[in-house]
C-alpha cells in the first residue's frame, strides 16, 4: 500500500500580512500535489465579514470548497470561535474517514487549540490508517501541555501496530516536540535530514524556522519534498511538506 501526504498551514486563505485573498489559488495548487490526504491548519470554517467583504469568497467552508471533485471526504475540527465566525485544523482525504474526533488541547483561551483525529479505510491496508491534524501553541508551555495531551491520546486510542502519521504546524522551532515523540511514541520525522533536523518551512519566502512536520509510525517514507517557489510563497506564510509512504 502506497500513499502520498501532504501538510499546509493555509494562513485562513489569505497571502502574507493578508494583504490578498488566495483561497481560489490555494486551491488549485492543492490539487497539483496530488495527496491522497492532505492535513490542513488555520483552516476557516465560517468568516461572515470576509463573506461581506469579498465577492469572491466561498459559499461553502473552506474545506469544503478546497475538498470539492477531488478528496470526497474530509473532516474539520472547530478550535478558536470569535463573534463573526471561527477557524480550526481539517482533513481532505481520497478514502472513506471512517470516524473523527477532535480533542480540545487549549491552555490559552486567546489561542485555541485541538488535535483532529481521524481513522481513514485505505484501500490494501489491513488496518484503519489513523491521522492526526495538529497545530500546536506559540509558546513552549502551551506545546508542553498539547504534546503531552497527544502522547496520552495515542497511547489511549491509537494501536500499537496501526498505521499512524500525525502532521502540521507544531511551532516547536527548538524541535524539543520532535525529541519526546520519538521517546514516548517511536515516531519519525519523515523529512528530517541526516542530523535528525526538520525541514524548514517558515516563512516560505526564505525559510529559516523548522516549524511543520510530518511524523509516522508502521510507514516507510520513500521520499519527500518541500514545497518552494514563488507560486507558494504567494499563497500563504508556510511552506507546504509532502511524503510518499509504503506501509511496512
Amino acid at each position: 500500500m502506497k500513499l502520498h501526504v501532504a501538510t499546509y498551514n493555509i494562513h485562513k486563505g489569505f497571502s502574507q500580512f493578508n494583504r490578498r485573498l488566495m483561497i481560489h489559488e490555494l486551491r488549485e495548487r492543492l490539487r497539483s500535489l496530488g495527496a491522497d490526504i492532505v492535513f490542513l491548519q488555520e483552516v476557516l470554517g465560517q468568516h461572515r465579514r470576509h463573506a461581506a467583504r469579498f465577492e469572491d469568497w466561498p459559499a461553502e467552508p473552506q474545506y469544503e470548497f478546497l475538498a470539492q471533485q477531488v478528496w470526497n471526504d474530509y473532516a474539520y475540527g472547530r478550535n478558536t470561535v470569535y463573534a463573526h465566525g471561527h477557524h480550526g485544523n481539517a482533513i481532505l482525504s481520497r478514502y472513506p474517514i471512517r470516524w473523527a474526533e477532535n480533542e480540545d488541547v487549549t491552555l490559552n483561551r486567546r489561542e485555541g487549540r485541538g488535535l483532529l483525529h481521524c481513522e481513514i479505510d485505505v484501500p490494501g491496508a489491513p488496518s484503519p490508517l489513523h491521522c492526526i491534524c495538529v497545530h500546536l501553541a506559540l509558546n513552549e508551555r502551551g506545546r508542553r501541555h498539547q504534546v503531552g495531551a497527544l502522547i496520552e491520546r495515542l497511547h489511549r486510542e491509537v494501536p500499537e501496530r496501526a498505521p499512524l502519521v500525525v502532521a502540521g504546524d507544531f511551532n516547536d522551532w527548538r524541535n524539543l516536540a520532535g525529541k519526546r515523540l520519538a521517546v514516548a511514541l517511536d515516531l519519525r520525522e519523515a523529512l528530517a535530514d541526516r542530523w535528525g533536523r526538520p525541514a524548514r518551512s517558515f516563512p516560505s519566502a526564505f525559510p529559516v524556522l523548522r516549524l511543520d512536520r510530518i511524523y509516522v509510525r508502521g510507514l516507510e517514507v520513500e521520499r519527500t519534498e518541500t514545497h518552494r517557489g514563488r507560486p507558494w510563497r504567494r499563497i500563504s506564510d508556510h511552506a507546504p511538506l509532502s511524503a510518499h509512504l509504503r506501509l511496512e
